[in-house]
């Protein structure tokens, strides 16, 4: 494949937007390395964020073109053309369509994949009608020339009207050429691919007059699209609905139309550039694989299995970067509490750290967790899964697309029920969004690990299978088997008897871009630690006031009613602190809330204290643990054990062990099905412009818990 030069295009100048800062837009079709374009081109630089006036997630980064041009690129969601057929696709057409955006990219980068160039280009064309300065990434050309694909590049740019770059994005090449280019203030495209009629001229010509556009193309996409144009006003929605009314225009013919005349148009300019040198007679290896991957036998006990490696990885690999954290934190408050004493230590200690504590030790888990998501998503191997649990997942009333957010469910349920707007029916959308909280997200890790530590010893069967990760197992295929239960039971409830379709295109098997996957654990356990962590220590400080203080003096007389006890039966010092620890406790503002909820809880096996921790974990599931760690951390003698063995050393009235199989099953249970994440049930107030789908979530999610846990707890006492 040759590398041109760029007879055609002429740079005019530096790109600039602002002091020193260009925008640029990435997009293209799924599937096509856009994401690895833009992990190599921003690295760690990067964060996500909102587009304005709606929950679809704006992905942006920075690039120090050169030491005087930084440029901010945003990744726009994969499609497959300007016509959006789903909500994360919209914001495409609000962001290219209105030049008075503050994001309004100064270029567009467009990433296609070598090997399919003719669907790639139809986004192109479109792109390119708009004449926006543009460049065109020819990304995986390794693929292309495997293929037998020879791509005349100089034939190609010349061709399209713009820079056109070989790259292999996976492996960053090409990418210092790319940056070159965008350094360049190009010149807007002026070919042409697609011929408006003239009949449709006299309605464009007023559309161009009433909004001050000069595009044709433009004025066409306003009357195509002007129902979902956020930008536009109700009077100027209302003013192109009367003329597209006396125009009589025909959306659906004239989209149709346009298609056609496009393909017809890219497939006169590949006969120059394209040739294929030699017709593949075996099957692809993909095509090979997927023969065993996606086999309607095989291919589940091989997806079972992976998750079952999974699972007791999450275990195994991670218990001794556990070990260690839990080991320095410890390490950390011994220090502390051996240098220096008074309220502001203990703040520091059994509030502050011990609730840090409850945040760091859990990040090796949820490491290993997306590392596993992040290599099935890179090697292609996640759109088999979604293939193949499309057939389980209709017997139960769910739409095949829903399996993509049931999937993602499984590392958190915010960006999961975002991903439900991929789905075009109504009922099947809203059946996904409200069950896919009953999937294990990954801050369930945190209370899933410590009560399986408790009670499932560490015992390996044949030599490799490891109990608790089974246990693990368990509880999510539980929640699994939940959701699609609840679905069903939903769409019987909403007569939803309407049928969809799922069409999802088969990436190629590759190796899994390490780069890529490294940002991935990166992004996700930072935004665990800084986001789940805030709340985290923020409720542990809280709690360690409610729990160091109590109203009037209560405290006191708690102490004075402990010294009592312990002088009647002769304990020693230090059991003697742990007496006035536990009665001041018991009179503290915590205690107080605690047994207010007590007779509550109580038929579930649960006392105050394990109250508190349902209480406070309403604002994040993962709480459940710095609760805890902060609660029995008030009043040690010594420094600070585990978690762990803080609540392994709990005993019940009569003496014996608090957290028995029963209890801590019951908890599991509690915690698998109930609805205890504040930012779900808020991005599904956004997503559903309603507060009916939250409060019923947390209704029925809750009343679910709670006898479901009754019956846990009944089955093991």
């Amino acid at each position: 494949m040759t590398v041109a030069t760029q007879p055609e295009i002429k740079p005019t100048s530096t790109l600039t937007s602002g002091p020193g800062m260009a925008k640029i837009a990435l997009i293209g079709n799924p599937n096509s390395g856009k994401t690895s374009l833009f992990n190599q081109l921003t690295g760690l630089n990067q964060k996500v964020g909102n587009f304005p006036g709606v929950t679809v997630d704006k992905k942006t980064g920075y690039s120090q073109l050169t030491p005087q041009l930084r440029a901010e690129i945003i990744d726009l969601p994969g499609t497959y053309s300007l016509y959006p057929k789903s909500l994360d696709e919209r914001v495409i057409t609000d962001l290219l369509y209105d030049p008075t955006s503050r994001h309004f990219p100064d270029l567009v980068i467009v990433t296609a994949d070598a090997s399919n160039l003719k669907r790639n280009l139809l986004l192109f064309t479109q792109l390119a009608d708009l004449q926006l300065p543009a460049v065109l990434a020819l990304n995986m050309v390794d693929v292309a020339e495997q293929e037998g694909v020879k791509i005349d590049v100089e034939t190609l740019q010349r061709e399209l009207g713009v820079p056109v770059i070989p790259m292999n994005a996976r492996k960053g090449i090409g990418v210092a050429a790319l940056k070159i280019v965008m350094t360049q203030q190009l010149e807007p495209n002026r070919n042409t691919f697609f011929e408006i009629s003239a009949d449709l001229k006299p309605l464009l010509k007023n559309i161009k007059h009433r909004f001050n556009l000069s595009n044709d193309y433009l004025a066409l996409q306003f009357a195509h699209q002007y129902k979902s144009l956020k930008f536009l006003s109700d009077e100027d929605a209302a003013w192109l609905h009367e003329q597209l009314e006396i125009a009589a225009f025909e959306s659906n013919a004239q989209q149709a139309n346009e298609t056609i005349n496009r393909y017809t148009r890219i497939n006169e300019l590949l006969l120059d550039a394209v040739r294929v040198e030699k017709v593949e007679k075996d099957e692809k290896f993909s095509n090979r694989l997927d023969q065993v991957l996606t086999h309607k036998v095989f291919g589940y006990l091989i997806f079972f299995a992976i998750l079952f490696l999974i699972f007791q990885a999450i275990f195994a690999w991670a218990s001794y970067p556990m070990d260690l954290i839990d080991e320095g934190i410890a390490g950390l408050n011994g220090l502390i509490q051996d240098n220096f004493d008074g309220p502001l230590i203990d703040l520091l200690t059994e509030g502050v750290i011990a609730g840090l504590g409850g945040v760091l030790v859990f990040v090796p888990q949820i490491a290993i967790l997306f590392a596993f998501i992040a290599i099935l998503e890179e090697t292609g191997y996640m759109a088999r899964v979604t293939f193949m649990m499309d057939k389980v997942m209709r017997k139960f009333g769910l739409n095949g697309k829903s399996v993509v957010p049931l999937i993602s469910g499984v590392a958190c349920a915010v960006p999961a029920v975002m991903s439900a707007r991929t789905i075009e029916n109504w009922k099947d959308r809203m059946i996904t969004i409200f069950v896919t909280p009953l999937m294990s997200c990954s801050a369930r890790i945190p209370v899933y690990t410590v009560l399986i530590a408790l009670v499932v010893p560490e015992k390996y069967y044949l030599g490799f299978l490891n109990l608790q990760g089974l246990v693990l197992m368990g509880l999510y295929l539980i929640g699994f088997l939940a959701a699609i239960l609840s679905a069903l039971l939903l769409k019987i409830i909403l007569k939803a008897r309407e049928r969809s379709y799922f069409i999802m295109e088969f990436p190629t098997y590759k190796m899994p871009r390490w780069k890529n996957v490294g940002l991935t654990i990166i992004e996700k356990s930072k935004a665990f630690v800084f986001e789940a962590g805030k709340v985290i220590v923020a409720i542990s400080i809280i709690l360690w006031v409610l729990a160091s203080y109590g109203p009037g003096n209560t405290f006191e007389q708690a102490r004075e009613q402990a010294v009592a006890e312990a002088q009647s039966r002769n304990l020693n010092e230090v059991q003697t602190e742990n007496k006035i620890a536990s009665y001041q406790l018991e009179a503290s503002y915590a205690g107080i809330v605690g047994r207010s909820i007590e007779p509550i809880i109580r038929p579930l096996g649960y006392d105050w204290k394990i109250g508190i921790a349902l209480l406070t974990s309403f604002a994040a599931r993962e709480v459940f643990v710095g609760t805890m760690s902060t609660i029995y951390s008030i009043g040690e003698e010594e420094n600070v054990s585990t978690i762990k063995n803080k609540l392994m050393s709990e005993k019940d009235a009569s003496g014996d062990p608090f957290f028995t199989p029963a209890r801590s099953f019951s908890l599991m249970i509690f915690y698998l099905f109930a609805m205890q994440c504040v930012s779900t049930l808020a991005i599904v107030r956004r997503e559903t412009k309603s507060w009916t789908w939250p409060l019923a979530q947390l209704l029925y999610m809750s009343g679910l818990a709670y006898v479901m846990a009754f019956i846990t707890y009944h089955i093991f006492s």
